[in-house]
């Protein structure tokens, strides 16, 4: 079966054509994408631009042709964070849908952080054991853990690393003080979730996804994404420690220059950097292991599962 999964990401909206059947890994056989970064779009009614809406639609109606030149059987749209707590986003999306008749189904957080974890679970398999899954998003942070491909615990924060940077990081480079309350913050909401995610035991394995991770790993010396997905990476905490404290020094261009960073997300990466370090120390993780799948791959996965039974 030819799926294409239209992913609503706070910054980044994305198709990706996959060839997905029972029992098989998903084949990806086409992608494109577009930065829309909606976190920059809302006015100061939390409600998203009607270009950001226009912006979308033609996205909408592009992944539409690429999907019927591609022999799409089934399209799965979904939205996360910058979608769910814009003001107006429901009505965006219920525009859209009578326009083109894609439905885009408005993830919830704890939703988001459940998928995702199911496709580090069958990216790892059974032998992880207890597995805490952390994923920076742009819009929010996903935290879960748990013996089975359905965790125990799933935690969805509003400590995305564009988020935080659109309100707490406006410098550039930012300031010291702001980087610091941006330091105590991310703690603080992070450590009133600990307990809950370590109520049933530390984990056997530590899981990172996302792109803030891939590229803090790459900065690191991990292999680049051309090599493939079977190369093994890892990120070290002491390595994550240091790069938060450079990369609130440099400017953005001067992120830009760093391997692996692109100019769309060197912005953000200071805070997902400081987000990443306190999630590392606070759960006491020496390393963690980057799952190149994440949400979209949880979502083909849900549903071949769903057509299975």
């Amino acid at each position: 079966m030819r799926l294409g999964v239209l992913d609503v990401g706070s910054n980044t909206v994305h198709l990706l054509v996959v060839d997905a059947h029972q029992g098989a890994r998903p084949i990806p056989a086409f992608s494109h994408k577009a930065e829309l970064h909606f976190g920059e779009h809302l006015d100061s009614a939390n409600r998203l631009t009607d270009e950001c809406a226009l912006q979308l639609r033609a996205f909408v109606d592009e992944a539409l042709r690429i999907a019927e030149d591609k022999g799409v059987h089934e399209m799965l749209a979904f939205a996360t964070s910058a979608v769910r707590d814009a003001a107006n986003g429901d009505e965006i999306l219920s525009k859209i849908e009578a326009q083109t008749q894609v439905a885009i189904r408005v993830l919830p957080g704890s939703d988001e952080s459940r998928l995702t974890f199911l496709a580090a679970r069958r990216w790892f398999g059974w032998s992880s054991g207890r597995m805490l899954v952390i994923d920076i998003g742009g819009g929010s942070l996903e935290i879960a853990a748990g013996l089975d491909e359905d965790p125990a615990v799933a935690v969805s924060l509003p400590l995305g690393a564009g988020r935080l940077t659109r309100e707490m990081l406006p410098g550039d480079p930012p300031s010291h003080d702001d980087v610091r309350r941006l330091r105590r913050h991310v703690r603080a909401e992070i450590a009133a979730t600990a307990g809950a995610v370590l109520r049933e035991g530390r984990p056997t394995h530590a899981v990172a996804t996302s792109k803030t991770f891939r590229q803090l790993a790459r900065i690191a010396g991990a292999a680049p994404s051309s090599d493939g997905p079977y190369i093994k990476r890892m990120v070290r905490h002491s390595d994550v420690t240091e790069l938060a404290k450079r990369l609130a020094r440099i400017t953005v261009a001067e992120r830009t220059e760093l391997p692996g960073v692109s100019m769309g997300r060197a912005p953000q990466l200071a805070a997902g950097a400081i987000v990443a370090d306190a999630a590392m120390d606070i759960f006491d993780l020496p390393e963690l292991a980057v799952c190149p799948w994440a949400l979209r791959e949880g979502v083909i996965l849900r549903r071949l599962d769903m057509l299975a039974g």
